[in-house]
């Protein structure tokens, strides 16, 4: 049953309410553990308030919160934070929220159109002509508003409301409780004071629900003494069902047990939320931190991707720390990228210390939970299983175990279970096994060893599969636990031990391999010699003297085939392990695949077994003829799950293949998977795919690149169940053609200068058409940090098992975007890896000035897109090696952004040198002769055609291409596409020197004394605006320095228009009528500096642009005219807060009230006094646009003032689109406030949603 075994599920996050996820069978709690590895759903709660007289505090989102008094808080301090709840939630719970709340959201601005639409029509009756300007501006102003609520209708975007968490203390533990009355859209539930709170899982395993709406569970942990608050919620249902096959219970209903329904959980969310459901470095460690900190039995993984290198990384570092020093036994999926050979992924395929498992689908599974017609006549592996061997000759697999299941899912989907397949869901049914054996060996008292384990597996596994090549795909075999739980018992006086393998050729200094994989052509031509090292490893805890000292075996060494691979007889085997010599002859094999092993058993205990196995997978592909290279399998048969596997020896000088498949003879539709496959050092696999659905007997074509030299897998597999029900085989004609058209230099620079590219290519196949193309379509501009931080990471969760705390590297990108674009950051050392790479691991975040968050991401960077703007990037680097993370503390950055299609360069071709400066020698096209060369030249792109804000040093990046397609027709836009690209890229210049235009010559004809004199008094102002006003001391010398200058300069505009300036930013909050006095009395200082006459004068007469005397007095006047604006509309402001200070707040409001109903274009001013709002801003309309982005905030305040609340929420939409980020909070806040005075609560509360999305009052921590 898997009693006392404890699992680490390393997934998407476990949902502690799920069916059958709640007890064990012997009625112990199932989860033991839910932790966010992620840090996805980690909240900032560093922020400590105390209560009110009456019990409420503040919340970080600024909501008035009321604590239950119930709750014990000695210190009477709490710590808050906030979050946006669909940060929490998965696509597919987001998206079903958003529809149902826009619903409910729908129907509250429909009510409101429909109330607007009918004062519309009751003023149209009322008023059957509008040619008196206050009824048009009336009727505009319903009209407006009309318009607004359809216009939000059409741009609603739901960000979902936030939720405040509250932290603190009980004496005894960190509480925590939540407040959500957000997402109960005002229901009275949700309510913080109603919350049950929580404190860490570990502690009492409780959860909590969210709200019915979303039927979401969660739970918390603290840490950092308050500080920080973890809300973990799963980012998948993945996770879930996952440890549903591996240990779910359910009494009731035994058949939707999982497979060790005894045993226990703990959940290691290690997918991030923030990234869909991507792993992250720090996910990973902080897993294999809490497995060994919760002293699990085993970890199972259903993760995994490709990797450059096998075995190899900072995250299989401590893998094989925790597997060989804490005993934890770790399994994993091989990927589900089959069914070509060497497509196992990492970490579960291509690791040593990980057991990786393979999917199998059985007769029963066919029939039941996938609902099969008629199913397979017996078991197989699924088409898209990832097969071995790894690129560096493991086998890749270790064992197979069922890959589909009904298990468990989150509340939040709606559903109890579900059906899932995938190697995701093999992994798990193995580890249900394991935890079998496991809870079988505690019981007996057998030591828990994951070498014991692996070995019990490999060898009682039921082969699938009759041919030695079956091993790749399925590994040893289906699992078979109570075969191995009897080698187990029969092992158990044996040592522990694993024995590694280490590979390599005879004489070479090579890297070692765990196996051989003999691949080209040519190495299948020769034999080989290898020498294989074989070195015991025992757990990091065996003792010296009593377990190292005394191991000694005598190794009986067995070769598969004795005609290929040779190998001594016996090996002595002592702790310090020994080497040996295999001769592989591969020469008489036929073309195709071929699999061998060398393995040694102990002689003087046969019964174990093999002990070690050297893989040896030799390929030996099939040579293409004629001209051009053309390769053709006919007649093949396809059953369903039957798979081809064609090796092709690729041709020198090809660089793309055209392929046709037919098919022949069959009636239901029939669904293949065509994959190519090439392997390259230090490379990932070079993998193609394609899926082909045949309805009925036709010809399909495609075409893929190629490396030349390089053998090429050709796996042409109909998928497993088409075709099932069907009696008749399918036939398959599939033929390859290659071609290639060789370039002298694959990654074609420019640099920079006016100087072409030469570019020679050849066909060293067959006639070829050269048909150059090259587009230039994204800029990359380099950054290095403006900032850094180094610290030390403070919690336990980042600790690692010996002890070594982790460290934090964040470094700080400051870039700026002249207008809106998509963009994506690319860091060289670090992109594009994740299991195979040294550092432990890389989150970046892209934020405005605001502290918005538009983009966060990981090795794998997506593009976003922004608008224009000055944000930030911050990079997070993680390290055990404080001295590592001091070398990349200047560690360089790329922003890629795209050009929009009109940008995109597109570079032209010359025969000659000098074609792209001269114009002429165009360069187009021609056919190319095999083995001859041709030569041209590729052209900058001019520099008129350079995009803007791109500056010298950045690159211009696309592709080039020189080939096309033979298939298809004219017509077919199959044809059209490039066959193969090529990196293309142009450095930006430095910029050319540009002479000083329009330089203000305006001083030469003064004299000494009277520019000195002009040059102290702009010192003079200068000094001003740069003085201190912050304390009661610096204003009064402020103001005395400023009088003093008015005095010294009398009715100097600049002057007065700085004193205006220092005026504003002086603030007075405490005096606010006093306040807007002084800024109007400043402002008629400059208005009255100015003659108004004769700046009018001058405006009415156009200046002659060809006089540079003109030129000069017209740069002057609209300076002051600048002065004037500004002046007035600082006074118009300033009136108009006066205004609504001192006017009763109650009666103001009845006359709003008034105003709204009667749309008749009352203004709100006393009637019985002077206008002075309006009389000033008839005043500035005479000198500018006051609809414009500058002065629009009086037109808005205007319209308020008359009742006009819809044109005035019009402008400020406008004032809204113009402004940049940083100056736009005030304009959201006003139309609030517009919002709740024309009494739309459904925008009000909608606008106030995405206040917290715009402004952030919490940041998430990296």
């Amino acid at each position: 049953m898997g009693r006392g075994a404890l699992i680490a599920i390393f997934d998407s996050g476990v949902d502690p309410a799920a069916s059958g996820l709640q007890v064990t069978s012997d009625g112990k709690p199932k989860i033991l553990d839910v932790l966010d590895c992620t840090g996805s759903g980690d909240v900032d709660t560093s922020k400590v308030v105390k209560a009110d007289a009456d019990g409420y505090i503040v919340g970080a989102s600024g909501a008035r919160l009321l604590c239950n008094p119930s709750w014990k808080n000695p210190s009477q301090e709490w710590h808050v934070g906030c979050k946006l709840i669909y940060e929490l939630f998965t696509s597919s719970l987001t998206s079903r929220l958003k529809k149902e709340r826009k619903k409910k959201w729908g129907e509250k601005n429909q009510e409101a159109i429909s109330e607007a639409l009918k004062h519309l029509n009751d003023f149209d009756k009322k008023h059957s002509k509008t040619e008196d300007l206050m009824l048009k501006r009336a009727r505009e102003d319903l009209q407006n508003r009309l318009d607004l609520l359809r216009k939000e209708a059409e741009s609603y975007d739901d960000r979902g409301p936030v939720i405040d968490i509250v932290v603190w203390n009980d004496g005894d533990v960190w509480r925590v409780a939540v407040d959500t009355q957000g997402l109960e859209d005002g229901s009275g539930n949700g309510k913080l004071a109603d919350f049950v709170p929580l404190t860490n899982y570990r502690n009492e395993r409780k959860y909590g629900i969210f709200s019915k709406l979303d039927a979401c569970s969660f739970v918390t942990n603290v840490y950092d003494e308050g500080n920080l608050v973890s809300i973990v919620t799963d980012c998948s249902p993945h996770g879930t069902h996952v440890a549903g096959i591996a240990a779910a219970f359910n009494p009731e209903e035994p058949l939707l047990n999982g497979v060790a329904p005894g045993a226990q959980v703990i959940s290691c969310k290690i997918g991030d939320t923030r990234l869909g459901s991507m792993e992250t470095g720090t996910g990973l460690i902080r897993a294999l931190i809490a497995a060994v900190d919760h002293k699990c039995d085993l970890i199972n993984m259903s993760y995994g991707e490709f990797t450059l290198l096998p075995d190899y990384g900072r995250f299989v570092d401590l893998v094989n720390e925790v597997v060989d020093k804490h005993r934890l036994i770790f399994i994993s999926s091989a990927g589900n990228n089959g069914p070509a050979l060497s497509t196992v992924g990492s970490p579960g395929g291509t690791t040593s210390s990980i057991i990786g498992v393979g999917a199998y689908v059985s007769p029963a599974m066919a029939a039941g939970p996938h609902s099969l017609v008629e199913p397979p006549s017996e078991g197989l592996e699924y088409t898209w299983s990832s097969r071995g061997p790894t690129v560096d000759g493991d086998l890749g697999v270790c064992i197979s175990a069922p890959g589909g299941a009904v298990a468990p899912v989150p509340t939040w989907t709606l559903q109890q279970r579900m059906l899932m397949n995938g190697t995701s869901m093999s992994s798990p049914s193995a580890c249900g096994g394991v935890a079998l054996l496991v809870s079988g060996m505690k019981a007996e008292g057998i030591p828990v060893s994951s070498y014991t384990v692996r070995r019990a597996l490999e060898n009682t596994s039921s082969s699938v599969g009759d041919m030695p090549e079956d091993k790749l795909s399925t590994g040893h075999g289906l699992m078979q636990v109570d075969r191995a739980l009897e080698y187990i018992r029969q092992s158990k006086n044996f040592p522990c031990v694993n024995y590694g393998v280490e590979v390599k050729p005879v004489g070479s200094s090579t890297p070692t391999t765990r196996g051989i994989y003999l691949r080209s052509a040519g190495a299948c031509q020769q034999t080989s010699e290898w020498t294989v090292q074989v070195d015991p490893k025992f757990h990091d805890d065996a003792n010296k003297l009593e377990e190292l000292c005394p191991f000694e075996e005598c190794i009986q060494l067995h070769s598969s085939d004795k005609l290929v691979v040779r190998t001594p007889e016996y090996l002595l085997l002592t702790y310090n392990g020994r080497s040996f010599n295999v001769v592989v002859d591969p020469t008489n094999l036929k073309h195709g695949m071929h699999y061998h092993e060398v393995y040694g058993i102990d002689s003087r205990a046969p019964w174990r077994g093999p002990l070690f196995r050297v893989p040896i997978t030799i390929i030996k592909p099939v040579a293409s003829l004629g001209q051009p290279p053309t390769i053709s399998f006919s007649n093949m048969s396809f059953v369903p799950g039957h798979i081809e596997r064609l090796f092709i020896d690729v041709p020198l000088g090809a660089t793309w293949a055209e392929a046709t498949m037919k098919t022949l003879g069959f009636d239901t539709p029939r669904r293949f998977s065509i994959d190519t496959l090439q392997i390259c050092p230090l490379k990932r696999p070079t993998w193609w795919n394609s899926a082909a659905l045949f309805s009925s007997p036709s010809l399909k074509s495609f075409s893929f690149s190629v490396k030349g030299g390089l053998t090429m897998e050709l796996a042409i597999a109909q998928f497993w169940s088409s075709g099932i029900g069907s009696h008749e085989a399918t036939t398959v004609d599939f033929e390859v053609v290659f071609h290639g058209i060789n370039v002298n230099q694959e990654t074609v620079v420019l640099d920079g200068s006016e100087a072409p590219k030469r570019l020679a290519v050849k066909s060293l196949l067959a006639s070829e058409k050269l048909v150059p193309n090259a587009n230039l379509n994204k800029v990359k501009i380099p950054y290095r940090p403006v900032d850094s931080k180094l610290i030390c990471l403070p919690t336990n969760r980042d600790k690692l098992p010996s002890g070594k705390q982790i460290f934090s590297l964040t470094l700080i990108y400051k870039f700026k975007l002249e207008e809106g674009a998509e963009i994506k950051p690319r860091i060289p050392l670090l992109n594009n890896r994740i299991y195979d790479t040294k550092f432990e691991s890389q989150l970046y975040t892209i934020s405005d000035v605001n502290k918005r968050i538009y983009s966060v991401g990981d090795a794998y960077p997506k593009y976003v897109k922004i608008p224009k703007g000055e944000f930030t990037l911050q990079l997070c680097i993680r390290h055990e090696n404080v001295q590592i993370l001091e070398k990349i503390k200047h560690l360089l950055l790329f922003i890629e952004r795209k050009l929009d299609r009109k940008d995109h360069i597109q570079l032209n071709f010359f025969s000659q040198p000098d074609g792209s400066i001269m114009g002429n020698g165009s360069y187009k096209s021609c056919t190319l002769v095999p083995g001859e060369s041709e030569a041209f030249y590729v052209g900058p792109p001019s520099k008129d055609k350079l995009p803007k804000n791109a500056p010298p040093g950045s690159r211009l990046t696309g592709s080039i291409s020189f080939g096309s397609l033979s298939l298809g027709t004219k017509n077919d836009n199959h044809n059209q596409r490039a066959p193969v690209t090529y990196p293309v890229s142009f450095i930006i210049p430095p910029l050319k020197l540009e002479e000083d235009k329009g330089k203000d010559n305006s001083n030469t004809n003064k004299s000494i004394s009277e520019r000195l004199e002009e040059e102290v008094r702009d010192a003079k102002i200068k000094l001003l605006s740069s003085l201190k006003r912050g304390t009661e001391e610096e204003l009064i010398a402020w103001k005395e320095f400023a009088a003093s200058l008015k005095a010294e300069y009398p009715n100097y505009t600049p002057l007065l228009a700085k004193v205006l300036d220092g005026v504003l930013s002086g603030g007075a909050e405490a005096d606010k009528i006093s306040h807007n006095q002084e800024i109007i009395n400043a402002a008629n200082e400059v208005i009255d500096s100015i003659d108004k006459d004769e700046l009018a004068r001058f405006f009415s007469v156009k200046p002659d642009p060809e006089d540079e005397e003109a030129e000069k007095i017209r740069k002057k006047m609209e300076s002051t005219r600048d002065y004037l604006a500004e002046a007035l509309y600082r006074k118009g402001l300033a009136l108009a807060d006066i205004e609504s200070s001192k006017v009763d707040q109650p009666a103001k409001e009845a006359s709003s009230a008034d105003n709204e109903k009667q749309g008749d274009g009352t203004i709100a001013a006393p009637s019985e006094q002077p206008d002075l709002f309006e009389e000033n801003f008839k005043e500035i309309k005479k000198w500018v646009d006051v609809k414009s982005s500058k002065y629009g905030m009086l037109v808005v305040v205007r319209e308020r003032r008359c009742g006009k609340l819809g044109t005035a929420l019009k402008v400020l939409n406008d004032l809204i689109q113009d402004e940049l980020e940083q100056g736009k909070k005030k304009l959201y806040d006003l139309k609030i406030e517009l919002l709740d005075e024309i009494g739309w609560s459904h925008l009000s509360s909608y606008e106030k949603q995405w206040m917290h999305v715009r402004f952030p009052t919490c940041v998430q921590p990296l």
